[in-house]
């Protein structure tokens, strides 16, 4: 029979003859024309040899219509859905049926669940049942098509598979505006009600109506399920006991909202309370805030009603008092005094305890620790004493007069002369020679593909690619399609339309997958659009090169660019020995690895002279560019400024990203002999690094643009950096590592970058911040008074909250820079002590303050800081400025005496 018409082997210009029945045909032209509405009603007259002689032809459709580009996407949707339905209907075995239907090119094509449901409703009920249990097993298609499955169960009557998947898709079934309703009605809500509550992930919908904090039953989790515990429909005794066993194993705020609203929620007894307490004393030492809060509250309960013995509340204490929550550590305070007054004979056991108050960061807490042990303190023999008074060493300087009031001299310790510590420079670390053969270059290759965010890795399997195309090439591309032959690119499609998208396009090249003329396009480059552009456009025109060196058969043996250290910086006798190696070989280099090198190349140290020479000596174009850039000023260093705010600070023409202008000097040399991808280094310009609605994939690689130019590179990752401080962006500080450990000057724009890093919305990387702060600081490079000031204007205008950059600072002080630290505070805090009204936090950095000046000895004055300690009140700010005061008073009769 021929077929005609649209469709599937319609488009290779060929007739499919084949000796099928006509019935079976009929269906598999309805497939090929993606007919899928016509399917179910095409496979009712088959039998079941029919439905056997399809299968065939349609696994073999199935595989072609893979090999389609996006072009045809459309087309594709319609024959994957039919092909989807006349699987299902004619495979005999369970397992391949379930593997047809949850294969994954036929989720990613919409829900198909009731027609599929249809076609299988005249199956053997035991197969039905065996291809239910496994299509529950398949993750994404049990949670996508809940009710494909979900319609199976009660097709055959098996019981509710309790898979994590099912249990996601269950959850998103249930009807929102009457949670409870929908709950009770569902006969699988008493079996699937424990695995939701054991699930290491809490499913989003429960999540959202869980965090939301309502108790409108209509849609809020924990309240649901406590209102069918309440009507016996749920066993309230097993709830608590899987409530407290997902606690105790712990896990992200968010998995563990549900357990303990639900625990709340249900309540529980005397007896029950009581039966827990190593699992009440393994949450509060280890939980959540929010987890431990609880635990802490149940545990208070029983000590205060005598139920607790004072060992486990020693055990509880010593949990409570090492965590770093205030209120968690008050409140646990304030019931060790309420025990030691009722029971006076505890202090000998409980005292001790008190101490690793000692030391907490709040110096509050820490006096409230040192006034309930000298409450107590003639309740407890010479030896609990002694032990107490060593323990005072842990107190902030603050309360050593007090703490030797107490306790006498012992409690002073030894005071020895202040010393700055800073943590070891840092070495540059060399980079592992690129793979030696074509298997471990396939490794590397790999690990790239599910990491390209590795610059070390990339550069290594860049010039790997390259390396070997050159020595192996029909071994290495046989590698490549054997390997990558599923990476969407590789062995076909057109995924680089937009872009070379990583070291995906230089494989393409290698097996033929990516036209010439393509590379070529790419190679031209094009306009820039964003701030992104600069060293975005130098990573993907590298890209292009490497692609066009493998595609043409340059003979080309390796890159000249290729990093010898991990900052991406290349010594100088290096490049001049690669440079050698291309003279020898008659070889040209290419023009952006040439730029590239000469940008990284290291232009510091003993070698460089006698590397200029014998760049000079090698008698090449080449050679000479390279003796020239060593030995000429070629500091690309931007002037930065940045402008006002504005009146309007909400107006989102006023962030960060907005008001930063370059002034670019003019570089002869680059513009002259450079590629357009360096030409934003050329010339004299001045241009606002403006945001832009998109995320660069490149942004890992742009310290190995410039590891030697760090003022230029800061101008490029302030704007990142910025959205780390004003957005929800996470990893904005990654670049601020090397800027810390690159090379080159070190100006306004880096101390700027450091300064927005300091006060990054999340703590990693504002820890991030800190240690590229310590480590310019070791390395003599940090400009305090610069940080400090230019912190002084982020603040003023609200790009970096006082809160969070007192969490920054305290931890820069705590690993010993408390000079350092004093130094940039010391800029910053008279501009805050001098605003109208204090801004919120400035308690938090006045406190760091006073630790830094205690424990540095620094003295002198503070412009407002007198003012500030002398307004009525108690509260932190006034409480703060008060010691900081003293503090620098202290300080300086000490430098006078």
């Amino acid at each position: 029979m021929t077929q005609t018409g649209t469709g599937i082997g319609t488009d290779r210009g060929t007739d499919l003859t084949t000796d099928l029945p006509a019935e079976v045909e009929q269906l598999l032209d309805a497939v090929r024309q993606g007919r899928h509405g016509d399917v179910p009603g095409l496979l009712t007259p088959l039998d079941a040899a029919g439905r056997k002689a399809a299968v065939p032809e349609l696994k073999r459709l199935r595989k072609e219509v893979r090999g389609w580009d996006w072009g045809r996407w459309r087309e594709q949707r319609r024959v994957r859905s039919a092909l989807r339905l006349a699987g299902a209907g004619c495979i005999t075995g369970a397992a391949a049926a379930a593997e047809w239907i949850g294969g994954r090119e036929f989720l990613e094509w919409g829900n198909e669940g009731a027609a599929v449901l249809g076609v299988l409703a005249h199956r053997d009920h035991g197969w039905l049942t065996e291809l239910t249990r496994r299509l529950a097993e398949r993750p994404a298609l049990a949670e996508e098509e809940y009710g494909l499955v979900h319609g199976l169960v009660l097709l055959t009557g098996c019981p509710a598979p309790a898979t994590d998947a099912y249990v996601r898709g269950w959850t998103a079934d249930m009807d929102r505006r009457n949670l409870v309703a929908s709950l009770r009605q569902d006969p699988q809500t008493p079996v699937l009600v424990p695995r939701l509550l054991d699930m290491t992930e809490t499913p989003d919908a429960v999540a959202w109506q869980t965090a939301a904090g309502s108790d409108d039953q209509r849609s809020h989790w924990p309240s649901a399920l406590a209102a069918l515990a309440g009507e016996g429909l749920l066993d309230r005794a097993e709830l608590v006991d899987a409530c407290a066993a997902r606690l105790l194993r712990g896990g992200r705020p968010r998995d563990l909202r549900l357990p303990l609203a639900l625990l709340q929620a249900v309540g529980t007894t005397d007896e029950e309370r009581g039966a827990r307490v190593p699992d009440w004393l393994a949450m509060v030492a280890d939980g959540p805030s929010p987890v431990a809060a609880y635990a802490q509250e149940v545990l208070a309960g029983l000590a205060l009603a005598g139920a607790l013995p004072v060992r486990e509340l020693a055990e509880m204490s010593g949990s409570v008092l090492f965590r770093t929550e205030k209120k968690l550590v008050r409140a646990q305070l304030t019931l060790l005094a309420k025990v030691l007054r009722r029971e006076p004979g505890a202090a000998a056991e409980l005292l001790p305890v008190v101490t690793d108050a000692f030391g907490h960061e709040d110096t509050a807490i820490q006096e409230r620790a040192l006034k309930l042990v000298g409450r107590h303190l003639a309740a407890v023999d010479g030896r609990v004493r002694q032990e107490l008074a060593g323990a005072a060493v842990l107190l902030s300087p603050v309360h050593r007069a007090a703490a030797v009031e107490l306790f006498g001299a012992a409690a002073a310790g030894d005071v020895l002369p202040y010393e700055e510590v800073l943590p070891p420079v840092p070495e540059p670390r060399p980079v592992a020679p690129t793979a030696g053969s074509v298997a471990e270059l396939i490794e590397d290759l790999v690990t790239v593909v599910r990491r390209p965010g590795e610059p070390a890795e990339f550069e290594r399997a860049l010039d790997g690619l390259v390396r070997h195309a050159h020595g192996d090439r029909a071994a290495l591309t046989a590698a490549v399609r054997e390997t990558f032959g599923d990476v969407y690119g590789v062995n076909g499609g057109n995924p680089f339309a937009y872009g070379p998208q990583g070291i995906t396009v230089v494989m393409a090249a290698l097996t033929g997958a990516v036209r010439l003329s393509r590379i070529t396009h790419g190679r031209r480059g094009g306009t820039a659009s964003c701030g992104h552009a600069g060293p975005t456009g130098v990573v993907e025109a590298r890209l292009w090169e490497a692609a066009w060196l493998v595609a043409s058969s340059a003979p080309v043996p390796f890159l000249l660019a290729t990093p010898t250290l991990h900052t991406g910086a290349i010594d100088a006798p290096v490049l001049v020995e690669r440079l050698r190696e291309y003279r020898d070989a008659g070889v040209e280099p290419a023009p952006v690895d040439l730029a590239q090198a000469l940008l990284r190349v290291r232009r510091s140290g003993p070698e460089v002279s006698g590397a200029a020479e014998g760049a000079a000596a090698l008698g090449t174009r080449a050679g000479d560019r390279l003796a020239a850039w060593l030995t000429a000023d070629v500091s690309l260093a931007p002037g930065v400024r940045f402008l006002d705010r504005g009146p309007d600070i909400r107006s989102g023409r006023w962030w960060l990203a907005d008001r930063i202008v370059v002034a670019f000097r003019e570089r002869r040399t680059i513009r002259e002999e450079f590629p357009p991808a360096f030409q934003w280094l050329s010339g004299e310009s001045a241009e606002v690094a403006h945001r832009c609605h998109h995320w660069s994939a490149q942004r890992p690689h742009w310290p190995g643009v410039l590891p030697q130019d760090r003022e230029t590179l800061a101008v490029w990752l302030l704007p990142e950096v910025g959205n780390g401080s004003e957005w929800d962006t996470r990893g904005s500080a990654e670049g601020l590592t090397a800027l810390a450990e690159g090379e080159g000057p070190v100006g306004p724009a880096v101390h700027a970058a450091l300064a927005v890093g300091l006060g990054g919305r999340h703590a990693e990387d504002r820890l991030t911040a800190v240690d590229a702060f310590l480590v310019l600081a070791s390395r003599g490079e940090l400009d305090a008074a610069a940080v400090g000031g230019r912190l002084a204007l982020l603040m003023a205008e609200g790009t970096v909250k006082p809160n969070r950059l007192a969490d920054a600072t305290r931890t820069a002080a705590a690993t010993g820079a408390y000079g350092t630290v004093w130094a940039v505070l010391a800029e910053l805090l008279p501009g805050l002590l001098a605003a109208p009204k204090p801004p919120r936090g400035l308690g938090e950095l006045l406190a760091v303050a006073a630790e830094c000046v205690e424990r540095c000895g620094a003295g002198g004055s503070l412009p407002g800081l007198a003012e500030a300690a002398a307004r009525a009140g108690s509260s932190q700010a006034v409480t703060q400025a008060r010691r900081l005061l003293s503090a620098l008073e202290q300080g300086a009769d000490q430098t006078t005496s």
